[in-house]
């Protein structure tokens, strides 16, 4: 069982990475494996609507984005951290959560997925369902914590301060690891759900 770790955050060792600190520990000591990546200052591109990946299976863009998906396909989860800005998340993140979702045509049914937010003091909660979309349109349960997934502080140091903070991103972990582990019993004994294709709503006559 594996989790991916992305720290969407152009500071490797800030406010980010030190709430996915605590969630990776965690989720280790749970006996979940992890594979963390940093976006760091990748020159992250947006999608281009070319539809090139639907002829190679991969982004037409060799970058970070293939090199997570290859991860993405074998893994249970991912875990995708943000700092806030203007009350969303890091431009870089989207436009690499845009090309992964978009290209990857493997079935992600039931890997389940989490946000993790930084912010000094606000923002976060439009920028968690701003990620939380990225699950819900890709049958992927969403895990929640004790309370919104996030913490607060200008640097890792403040963030060492925040003790809810920390404390909400080791059950979140928890919460990741149990869910992994119940999905994946439900499909020895149950299979797994199956979903309907076909029906594409574009209202060709116009209405």
């Amino acid at each position: 069982m594996k989790v991916i770790l992305l720290n969407g955050s152009p500071r490797a060792n800030g406010c980010t990475a030190r709430a996915l600190k605590e969630v990776d520990e965690t989720l280790k000591n749970e006996g979940i494996e992890t594979k963390a990546f940093d976006i760091e200052n990748n020159n992250i591109r947006g999608c281009i609507a070319c539809n090139g990946c639907r002829k190679t299976g991969k982004c037409v863009f060799d970058d970070l984005v293939n090199k997570i998906a290859e991860e993405f396909k074998t893994s249970n989860g991912i875990v995708i951290g943000t700092p806030v800005y203007f009350a969303g998340s890091n431009g870089s993140l989207i436009s690499l959560l845009d090309r992964l979702f978009y290209s990857t045509h493997f079935d992600k049914t039931m890997k389940v997925g989490a946000a993790v937010l930084s912010s000094r003091r606000a923002g976060s909660t439009s920028a968690f369902d701003e990620i939380n979309k990225y699950f819900t349109i890709s049958n992927m349960p969403i895990v929640s914590s004790s309370y919104w997934n996030e913490v607060h502080g200008f640097t890792a140091q403040d963030v060492e301060k925040d003790a809810e903070g920390l404390q909400t991103m080791r059950n979140l972990g928890r919460n990741m690891a149990f869910l992994i582990k119940a999905i994946n019993l439900g499909k020895k004994k149950y299979g797994s759900p199956k979903n309907e294709y076909g029906s594409f709503t574009s209202f060709p006559d116009g209405l």
